[in-house]
């Protein structure tokens, strides 16, 4: 009798959770989210809001003060082979080659090095750096750097991709041809997403679901379904009106919170 393949509907669910810093600052209040299996799912809010700790908190990066976080029906207590996190400053090692930065998880996991250096070459590859891959840090624009920390990421081989504004560090071409390049390469990678982002038309554009949180002690306000073809080409979807509508919607719900 052949054994059946159970698979969640939400790969994690975010329940309750609450956090408060030293001091009595309350960043979060009593989140309960859900973020279904193979989609990109963009946290997005006012200034200050608690984007980053909730995502750190799912990361098991950050302790909640309440609630809890379960990864295929399993607690969160702390970070897990099943999660990637994808830093806006690169993280990278200044001193090691991009070959060396991209397979330093696998190295940590002892893989043998002719092994770990094969994968890394495939993700070198589908993040666009063949021919970088004995070059430093020091020799690489922003978005390459960016790149190259996508594909650390990759290489481990975790079911989720947690994104802290992966391009708020680069210039606004690059950050464009960024965002296409994810889109195509979760085509291929098949991965669940939690993106940060203080970008409305990014969150938009790579979105499957747009996550909007109010301003602290933050919790959900709306969700989005963008509804968005992502197959479709650059200039599609930046000319296409609902993208356009939904920019503008989410514009005239969060401009009442700037001061």
């Amino acid at each position: 009798m052949q054994s059946q393949v159970v698979t969640t509907e939400h790969i994690i669910e975010v329940k309750g959770i609450s956090k408060t810093y030293d001091g009595g600052v309350e960043a979060i209040k009593n989140i309960d989210l859900q973020i279904p299996r193979g989609e990109l799912t963009t946290l997005l809010g006012p200034s200050g809001c608690g984007k980053t700790t909730l995502l750190k908190i799912i990361a098991g990066l950050l302790p909640p003060s309440g609630g809890e976080v379960l990864i295929n029906n399993k607690p969160v207590h702390g970070p897990g082979p099943e999660r990637a996190f994808v830093f806006q400053d690169f993280a990278l090692l200044p001193w090691a080659t991009v070959l060396r930065n991209v397979s330093f998880g696998l190295e940590l996991r002892k893989m043998p090095k002719a092994q770990r250096h094969e994968i890394a070459r495939k993700y070198i590859s589908e993040v666009g750096l063949d021919g970088f891959e004995n070059s430093y840090p020091h020799e690489l624009s922003g978005g390459m750097r960016q790149r190259v920390g996508l594909a650390r990421a990759l290489t481990v081989d975790s079911d989720i991709l947690l994104m802290d504004e992966p391009f708020a560090s680069v210039d606004e071409q690059t950050r464009r041809k960024l965002q296409d390049d994810l889109l195509k390469l979760l085509q291929i990678e098949k991965k669940t997403v939690i993106f940060v982002t203080h970008s409305i038309e990014e969150a938009v554009y790579v979105s499957d679901k747009v996550v909007l949180l109010g301003p602290r002690p933050s919790s959900v306000m709306k969700i989005i379904d963008t509804g968005l073809d992502h197959i479709k080409s650059d200039g599609d979807i930046r000319r296409d009106k609902h993208y356009l509508d939904l920019v503008e919607d989410l514009w005239l719900i969060l401009k009442q919170y700037l001061t």
